[in-house]
This record gives C-alpha cells, structure tokens and sequence, in this order.
C-alpha cells in the first residue's frame, strides 16, 4: 500500500529541532532545511546555536517591550546585530520575537538592522526579507563600524546589540557602537580573536626578558590561547568600566562549537573605577600599551 503523503504544511512533519511557530519557509531560505525538510549535521548545529543565543536575549527584549508598553512609549524597539553576514540571528529573531509580537499588539515593536561590509550579502539578506515579508521589521546596512556609528539614517540610539561570530576585532566594533548608541544590552560570542596574539608575538623576546608571565605565551600554541582569553577578559572589564553588568556563559556544548564563549552585559549606569584600574593594569603587565585605542574608556 502507498504511504499517505504529509503536507507540506504539517510541522509535526518536519524535524524536532525546529521550534514551534518557526517560518519552514525562511528555513529552507537559510539552506538550514532542505527542500524536503531535512536537517544536515552542520545546519543542526547552526540552529542550535543560534536557538540558544536567542533563549538568552529573548527575556531581556520581553522586559524591554513591557516597560515602553508600561510607559506609553510607542517607539520600536531596536536590535542591531553586527557583522551579520548572511543574517541568519536577525532574520530568526524577527521570526521568534518581532513578528508574533507584533501579532500581539496588532503593530510593529521592533526592527532588527543588519550591517555587514559585505555589499553581496546585505543585498541577498533584503531581498529575502522583501520575499518573505519580513521588510517592515527589518533592514540591512552595508558599513563598517564606523560608518554605522556615524550614519544618520540610523537610530540615535538602539536597544540591543548582538555580534554572532564576529570575527577578531568585529566584536570590539560591535561593543564601540554599542557604547555609541547607549545600548541597554549587548549578547557577544567572539570569534578568531587574532589582534592581542599578534601583540604578544610581536613583543614576545623583550616580555620574557621583562616578566615570568610571558612563559604563559611563549609557544605559539599558547600565544593563540593566551591571546583570545585575554582579549575578551580586556572587552569585559571595558563594558564594566562603562557602566554594564557583564556574565560570561558557554553558548553550548563544546562538542557543537569551539566558538563558544558569550559575553552578556546589561546596562547599569554604574561604571567601576575599578574595572578600568584592572584593565590598565592588565594592557601594562602584557605589555600591550600600544593596545590602549582599542580598549580605551573614551569611547
């Protein structure tokens, strides 16, 4: 006998992995499903890290929403999400959060915004937007850091910023336009964070004659771990020194990514003197002095 065919539209048909009320269509879009609703190894991982990152910044934007709903305050709520690439946190969290609850309140809350440096990818991501209708929550910048901090066709001022793999110094670009737009949130997962390394190679024979610490990256396979720690041990007591109280977590299991450190730093008002003492005092001890623009306070 012919085994009934499912419907397309059945998503008890599809793989568990998918949560309930996610857009098939914009899946299969993502080449994170195939045509036939499949889930490949790599795609499974994907999605669980991004499902992951969004179960962290979606109670945060809930608690945004409720307090301008509170308030009368009808302005939308503002997502940016740096070196977004082929936008797949964006688009899922337009998915999740900004199109129910716009269903919700009968009218847009919010607007995720892209940018990438990557014109080819900021061109497919809007026409995929525009395909799916997803254009009016959200939209996509082709500039760098700078460009988007300056960019007057830009919000003055955003609600929450998130960097998904942003590789090497991306996500010190993520957390300086944060700083700039007076983010109340930002959710960081570094990656590849080569620019301290490069800084500790650089002056690796003048730091072992100076300090016993420099044995800690005397090899290069040491100098790369070295380097990545500290790098995000430094953008955490900036954001701190800034007035964020910071958490730092595992995204997921490290059998799913080796990327797998998030950063999450919530906007208090209270800066600590004593995070930028710290941190001044760790650019000195590994002799990264030349490394103060980037991590400067004066951001």
């Amino acid at each position: 006998m012919k085994r009934k065919s499912t419907p397309a539209n059945d998503q008890d048909a599809w793989p568990p992995e998918v949560r309930p009320g996610q857009s098939l269509e914009l899946l299969k879009a993502l080449h994170i499903l195939t045509r036939e609703g499949k889930l490949n190894q790599d795609a499974r991982r994907k999605l669980k890290q991004v499902y992951h990152l969004f179960q962290f910044i979606e109670k945060p934007l809930l608690a945004m929403l409720a307090d301008k709903l509170a308030q009368g305050d009808t302005r939308p709520l503002v997502l940016a999400d740096h070196g977004a690439g082929k936008s797949y946190l964006g688009f899922i969290i337009h998915d999740l959060f900004f199109k129910p609850q716009a269903l919700l309140q009968s009218r847009s809350v919010g607007q995720v915004i892209g940018i990438e440096t990557r014109a080819a990818l900021v061109t497919a991501s809007q026409q995929l937007a525009d395909q799916l209708g997803f254009a009016q929550g959200m939209r996509f910048v082709n500039a760098s850091v700078s460009e988007a901090t300056h960019d007057q066709a830009l919000p003055s001022q955003v609600d929450m910023v998130t960097a998904l793999h942003a590789c090497d110094t991306a996500t010190d670009d993520a957390i300086s336009f944060g700083l700039a737009k007076h983010a109340q949130y930002m959710a960081l997962v570094p990656c590849c964070q080569a620019e301290v390394a490069s800084h500790l190679r650089a002056h690796k024979a003048l730091n072992l004659s100076r300090t016993p610490l420099a044995e800690l990256w005397r090899h290069p396979l040491h100098t790369r771990e070295i380097g990545s720690q500290l790098t995000n041990v430094l953008r955490c007591l900036l954001l701190e020194a800034q007035g964020y109280q910071v958490t730092v977590t595992e995204l997921v299991g490290w059998e799913h990514s080796l990327k797998n450190e998030l950063i999450l730093a919530q906007y208090t008002g209270q800066k600590k003197p004593s995070a930028a003492q710290r941190l001044q005092a760790l650019l000195d001890e590994f002799g990264l002095k030349d490394m103060n623009a980037r991590f400067s306070l004066t951001k």
